[in-house]
């Protein structure tokens, strides 16, 4: 009974390995053949301008954001400088 189980078991293992799929993310994989190689510059070309527009547009919010934290941090400022010239006048 028990080298029925074991049996089973390592039967069930192999049918599970055999089902595995591997995968691949070489360049080699995603060409299939020379027709794609116009298309693959052509996909490269457009992501590197897509990278720079994204890059420029993170920029854009990062100097706003900037911007924005001097202004609260004169906000603070303001506030600790009344709050201590309250505690003065009492």
């Amino acid at each position: 009974m028990l080298s029925r189980v074991i049996k089973s078991s390592s039967t069930s293992a192999t049918a599970a390995a055999a089902a595995t799929r591997h995968f691949s993310t070489s360049r080699a994989a995603w060409i299939e053949s020379g027709k794609n190689i116009g298309q693959d510059s052509f996909h490269e070309k457009e992501r590197a301008q897509e990278n720079v527009y994204i890059k420029k547009q993170e920029e854009a919010q990062l100097k706003k954001l900037r911007q924005q934290l001097e202004d609260q941090k004169k906000t603070i400022e303001g506030l600790e400088q009344e709050l201590k010239n309250h505690k003065e006048k009492k």
